[in-house]
């Protein structure tokens, strides 16, 4: 469900939930009975975590200025195991 929003010449703007994409240009007004006519207005991105955001703008920027590997990682050194006998376990 979508909120959208609708304005009134008497009463005014209110909200109306209605299944994405079947917004009419105009609706009735739930006070006066009134045809009020769709206002195109911005999503609420205002209220997205703190979280999210940061991922976004890393992603846009990723995508107009990728990283580039420049060299192959170097190896990382085989870990040993803590107790001795764990060392004589078969290894993947």
């Amino acid at each position: 469900m979508a909120t959208y929003e609708y304005s009134c010449n008497r009463c005014g703007s209110f909200d109306v939930k209605l299944p994405i994409g079947t917004a009419p240009t105009a609706h009735v007004c739930p006070q006066c009975s009134h045809t009020a006519r769709r206002v195109y207005s911005s999503p609420a991105t205002a209220f997205t975590p703190p979280a999210v955001a940061g991922l976004r703008e890393q992603e846009e920027k990723s995508r107009e200025n990728p990283a580039v590997v420049t060299r192959v990682p170097p190896e990382r050194a085989a870990s040993r195991p803590a107790h001795p006998a764990l060392a004589r376990l078969p290894r993947p």
